[in-house]
Formats: C-alpha cells, structure tokens, sequence
C-alpha cells in the first residue's frame, strides 16, 4: 500500500511540472528522494508516466492534431495542397523530433545512471533558468507558428532533446529555443507540446517494453496508477498555462528554478540528501 501511495504522488508530480518549464524528470528524482524508500524511481518510470501526461496533450488538442494528420496524409494523394499549414506543421513535428531519438539512442546509457546526478540535476535547472529568463526578456516575440521554418523546427527538435538531461525540462528547453527565434510564447509552447508527443510515446513505449520481466522500483500497478494521476492533472496544468503564457513572463518560473537548484546544492552539501 506504501508502494502505490507513492506512486501517486509522484504521478501527481509528473502531471503538475510535466508542461511547466521547471523539469518534470528533475521533480520526479528529487522527490523519490524524501518518499519513505528514498530512492531515484528510475528513467523508465518517469518515461512511462509521461504517456499519462502526453495522453493529456492529445486530448487537449484533439483538434489540432486530427487537422495536422489527416492534411498531412491528404498532401500525399493531392487531396491537400502540399504547402497546407497544417500540412507543413506535420512535417515539422516529424523532423523535429529526429534529434531527440538519435540522441535518445546514442546516450542511452548516461541518460539512466550519469545524467540523474543530483548535482547535475541542479546545475541545469540553474543554467536553463537564467537560460530561460534572458531568452524571454530578449526575444522579439513576433513569430507565429504560420513562419516556422525547416532549420528553426531543428533547432527546436535539438533543445528539445537537451531534456534527456534531468533539469533541462522538456517544455522550458523548445520554448526557450523559441523565444531565442523570436516566436511568441503561446507559440513556441504550443509547438512545444505538439512535438513532444512523438518523442514522449516513443521513449515511453520503449520503456515500457523494455521493463517488461525486469526488477523495477514500482511494478506495473504502481506505475499504471501513476500514469492515470498524471494523466488528469496535467490535462488541468495545460489549460492553465496556455492561458498564463498569454498575459505574462516567465519570471516566476526562473526563480523557482534558481530557488530549487540552489536548495538541492545546499542539501549535498549538507549531507541531506546523496546525488546517486
């Protein structure tokens, strides 16, 4: 019973931080550490429960994505003019997702074990939080998606793929990027959200896969459960987001981040917590 309470608090963990530009992965690593096992619940749970969150972002934008796949698909029989918005975006969301899966592959390992240092961990949500701050105080701001080309949709693809590192966060480090480009907020957390999906189902889907028969932290139930709680949450953190993003900066969200990793440094240092 123990198990599959912590389990849901950190499934609950995963839907609030998952779209916010703060690191889900870093939370989930930081709180398995104060839960009564006090234990890191591992790369493949995070990569499952992110199906519960994903699943979130399709129901969110159902309708987005239903036009996106049927005009991407309609391009090929000439029933959708090839140089369709939607059409375009489809091919973009492929070819920005490229890089996280070459990158996913080639570092798999690290992304397991060394990357999921604590003092790793703090040091990016640091770095990409000053990161963030000044990409938004700079950006121009007055891209919309309609102007998204090839080389920025790989630019996009490789920040995002830069959240395989705990801290990054998945959103913070494509917004980012996007605001660097000069696209305006909503936009670059909308394409965020949209290219995440392929990344996310593929990375947790293998997980899954892979864990079948293997010791894990959580077993299947604990996991499952998880994932519904991530799932529900993140729906509401959604909402909430775009809707923040509209009216203001993302200031609180960078001092949260400069709070949390400096937090995490002075609890290695003091011996609180261990960083593996």
């Amino acid at each position: 019973m123990l198990h599959v309470l912590e389990a849901l608090i950190l499934g609950l963990v995963q839907g609030l931080t998952e779209f916010l530009p703060i690191s889900s992965s870093a939370h989930l690593r930081i709180v398995g550490e104060f839960l009564p096992g006090a234990q890191d619940p591992g790369a493949a749970f995070t990569a499952i429960t992110q199906l519960g969150t994903e699943t979130a972002v399709i129901v969110f934008f159902w309708r987005d994505i239903v036009r996106i796949v049927s005009h991407w698909f309609g391009s090929f029989t000439g029933r959708v003019p090839r140089n369709d918005p939607d059409a375009r975006m489809g091919w973009l969301i492929i070819i920005g997702s490229l890089p996280i899966v070459v990158l996913g592959l080639v570092f798999q390992d690290q992304i397991e074990t060394t990357f999921r240092s604590l003092y790793i961990v703090a040091t990016m949500l640091i770095v990409f939080g000053i990161v963030l701050g000044l990409a938004d105080w700079a950006g121009a701001k007055n891209r919309g998606l309609d102007r998204l080309t090839v080389p920025h949709g790989i630019y996009f693809g490789l920040a995002q793929s830069l959240a395989l590192i705990p801290g990054v966060s998945r959103s913070g480090g494509t917004i980012t990027m996007g605001l660097l480009l000069g696209y305006e907020r909503a936009a670059a957390a909308r394409y965020a959200f949209l290219l995440a999906i392929p990344a996310v189902f593929g990375s947790g889907l293998y997980q899954l896969f892979k864990s079948m028969g293997e010791p894990a932290v959580y077993g299947p139930l604990e996991t499952a459960a998880a994932t519904l709680v991530a799932f529900v949450v993140a729906i509401l953190i959604i909402a909430f987001f775009m809707n923040w993003i509209s009216k203001h900066s993302f200031l609180p969200f960078v001092i949260y981040r400069i709070a949390l990793g400096t937090a995490i440094f002075i609890m290695l240092g003091a011996g609180v917590i261990q960083p593996y």
